[in-house]
């Protein structure tokens, strides 16, 4: 069975979403539509984090891995979300494609990537991104932009070729899915969702009104 509903362009509002028994193929399928469609980074995504004593904090964040483990992104684990995820490892995420008028949202516990993986995915990055993991102190306060550019230089100088190490404090998060709610936009706010929860190795599946 399809997980898409064939559309004219510019429309995906106006199809439903079709039944499925798990959430990861559905997932990908609307992605690959984002990712063809969606005109800016369509793999951003809000991170909802909560304190240690129960403040929530969110900030868009940018997706960098997906499996049936979960959800990817890299950040510096010194600042505030770091910080929350390290405290209390429990996260939301929100998809919002605007263009397509489609939402998912997920629920989960959070766990650090390996070493490897974020090893592996910080010598991607181009080497202007792998001196700012270093040159920012990332939430701390800053007295003024030009402190902020003199550690850049500082970095650069410290490290002038390609070889620029991971930070110690630099690395992944997953976040494994308890629950994913996928959202579709209908005429006259009849909306269509359609909600996975977690059971034991699979998944239970219902909708709920809009």
């Amino acid at each position: 069975m399809s997980l898409t509903t064939e559309v004219p362009a510019g429309e995906a509002h106006i199809a439903g979403i079709p039944d499925a028994t798990e959430p990861y193929g559905l997932f990908e399928a609307w992605f690959a539509d984002a990712t063809l469609r969606e005109p800016n980074d369509p793999n951003a995504m809000c991170l909802a984090t909560t304190s240690a004593d129960g403040w929530p904090s969110a900030r868009m964040v940018l997706l960098k891995g997906r499996d049936e483990r979960g959800f990817v992104f890299y950040t510096n684990e010194e600042s505030r979300k770091g910080a929350e995820l390290l405290s209390n490892p429990r996260a939301a995420l929100c998809f919002h494609w605007k263009s397509l008028r489609r939402q998912v949202r997920v629920e989960g516990t959070v766990e650090r990537v390996t070493a490897a993986e974020s090893d592996a995915y910080y010598a991607s990055r181009p080497r202007g991104s792998r001196i700012a993991a270093w040159s920012s102190i990332q939430s701390r306060p800053l007295a003024s932009r030009a402190e902020f550019e003199a550690r850049i230089v500082e970095y650069e100088t410290l490290y002038p070729g390609e070889a620029v190490p991971r930070p110690p404090h630099w690395g992944g998060f997953r976040v494994l899915p308890l629950r994913i709610e996928f959202w579709q936009d209908m005429p006259f706010r009849r909306h269509d969702r359609l909600v996975f929860e977690r059971k034991g190795e699979g998944w239970s599946t219902g909708r709920l009104y809009p």
